[in-house]
């Protein structure tokens, strides 16, 4: 068991002092594809808790935002960040802020699991509740607020084009080295 432990360990370091080691726009999207899997989570435990339709799933997600963002809507989000129509706020964040809402995300789901939440008025409830403690916690810690953070210049989708390019200039270089 000694081994073990000290093998996942040395294991999360490696994987801990690989990420420190990863410009901002590379922690994005490792920590956009978290939000990906987490979000994916909490659609379920929403679904469980009794939010049904995609109107009421709008305002569950609103609510955790509002509670997150002091009050701000998905919309009044969106406006902020001078997004257009289709771009999605998650894409547009950057990883301290994404970080903030993948705890938001992770906590709502675990809350919602835990206390056995049912109804769409307590789902909603629990996660504005969520959001609204995270936000007081970077608070707490003289964090800046996530509404005050920075928006990137590219989206998450632009940082995934620009590495699969990176990637396939590699790939060709490698191939005519070998």
């Amino acid at each position: 068991m000694g081994q073990t432990y000290f093998a996942i360990q040395t294991y999360r370091q490696e994987i801990a002092d690989w990420f420190n080691q990863l410009d901002e726009d590379n922690k994005r999207l490792v920590i956009r594809g978290d939000v990906k899997q987490w979000n994916q989570l909490l659609v379920e435990a929403a679904r469980d808790a009794g939010v049904i339709t995609n109107e009421e799933f709008v305002e569950f997600q609103n609510a955790g935002y509002m509670g997150l963002y002091g009050g701000l809507t998905v919309d009044d989000i969106h406006k902020r960040k001078s997004l257009k129509v289709r771009e999605k706020i998650l894409d547009f964040m950057g990883s301290e802020e994404l970080i903030a809402n993948l705890f938001r995300i992770s906590q709502t789901e675990s809350k919602l699991k835990r206390e056995n939440i049912e109804g769409m008025s307590d789902a909603v409830d629990a996660h504005y509740i969520v959001g609204r403690e995270v936000r007081s916690a970077i608070e707490r810690v003289g964090g800046v607020m996530p509404e005050h953070l920075p928006t990137p210049d590219k989206s998450i989708s632009e940082v995934e084009r620009e590495q699969l390019n990176k990637l396939k200039k590699r790939k060709k270089q490698l191939m005519l080295d070998e």
